[in-house]
């Protein structure tokens, strides 16, 4: 059932990100609430959209949060570090019984969201989607719907290749937040990577080609683990992107267009095997902190209109058919191919 509610509070409006989320909002005839911890930021980008309201709110703050949920159909979280933001916006929706979505990258707050609040979510019959982004939506989208019909299978393989990673300021303070050790999944548990990642080389699709790749595991590992029967999970990147991210004097993302996306290049590759059978699927496009607008969206709007399995803490691939939202998203976004099953 459609719901006609179009408000949707955006924590983190005035982001890098936020402001992708926003617009992608009114493009789809959705009314954002812009709210976040800066009165004069929130100020500076509702000059771009007058007549939006306007709610700040502070995560040390209780009362501010429940107000900027008030009359929202969900709440979309741009602020990181989510380690620190995750919590007490996911108990606020809880309060307003609003629905939550995150691009949270980091492994340990999308645990901890799995295991502080599954329940109540469920109990308050509410949706949590943690890591509705690039990094760990799109790789549980990708790997559920080439996984298809296939009940179990040995090995899940994700590739990502950047020809660039210019770093938001959000990227870099998670960077430093963020000290938890990665997890990996092997043998159906999850297990600490090793120390120096593993090395390999992958042979990834045009324009890529042969790319030495390190071992990146993000939040994928967690929400794919959470609801497909696989063995392994693994994550590897190439390694220009990571010299980005590490050289402090790499700049922010610079617009390429009137859109605001970068030039930059993503690509990814999610390998199943099953014994010695093989599928692939892939997407590619422009601009990792774009992308993860139409994601998060989309989301947010099936969710709106009762395009859901379930309630309760989940991962988008476990309440929406993959491939339905993944071809939603072609060719604007997004360039698939995903095998028939």
């Amino acid at each position: 059932m459609t719901n006609t509610n179009k408000a949707v509070t955006v924590f983190g409006a005035y982001g890098h990100t936020g402001k992708f989320v926003v617009a992608e909002l009114m493009k789809r005839g959705y009314t954002p609430i812009l709210s976040g911890r800066s009165i004069d930021k929130l100020n500076e980008t509702g000059i771009s959209y007058p007549g939006l309201e306007i709610r700040p709110a502070s995560i040390d703050d209780a009362n501010s949060l429940d107000n900027a949920l008030e009359g929202a159909i969900a709440i979309i979280n741009c602020a990181g570090p989510f380690l620190d933001t995750a919590t007490p916006l996911i108990e606020a929706a809880l309060r307003k019984r609003v629905n939550y979505l995150d691009m949270a990258a980091e492994q340990q707050c999308v645990l901890t969201t799995y295991e502080r609040f599954s329940k109540e979510a469920l109990d308050k019959g509410i949706l949590i989607i943690p890591a509705m982004a690039f990094y760990g939506g799109l790789a549980d989208l990708l790997a559920t719907a080439a996984m298809g019909d296939w009940a179990t299978a040995d090995a899940i393989d994700i590739g990502i290749a950047l020809d660039s990673w210019m770093p938001t300021a959000g990227t870099r303070l998670t960077g430093q937040r963020n000290t938890n050790r990665r997890l990996t999944f092997s043998n159906k548990t999850l297990v600490f990577i090793s120390d120096p990642p593993l090395s390999r080389k992958w042979q990834f699709s045009k324009p890529f080609g042969l790319q030495d790749v390190v071992d990146f595991p993000l939040s994928e590992i967690i929400t794919i683990s959470k609801h497909l029967e696989v063995d392994e999970i693994n994550t590897y990147i190439n390694l220009a992107p990571m010299k980005d991210i590490h050289n402090n004097d790499t700049p922010p993302p610079q617009a390429a267009d009137d859109s605001g996306r970068s030039a930059q290049i993503f690509l990814m590759e999610v390998v199943v095997r099953s014994g010695d059978k093989l599928r692939k699927a892939l997407a590619t496009g422009r601009d990792i902190y774009a992308i993860t607008a139409p994601l998060i969206v989309e989301a947010t709007i099936r969710i709106a209109n009762g395009m859901i399995k379930k309630k309760g803490v989940v991962s988008a691939a476990e309440i929406f058919d993959s491939t339905d939202f993944l071809k939603s998203l072609c060719p604007e976004h997004l360039l698939i191919d995903i095998p028939t099953n």
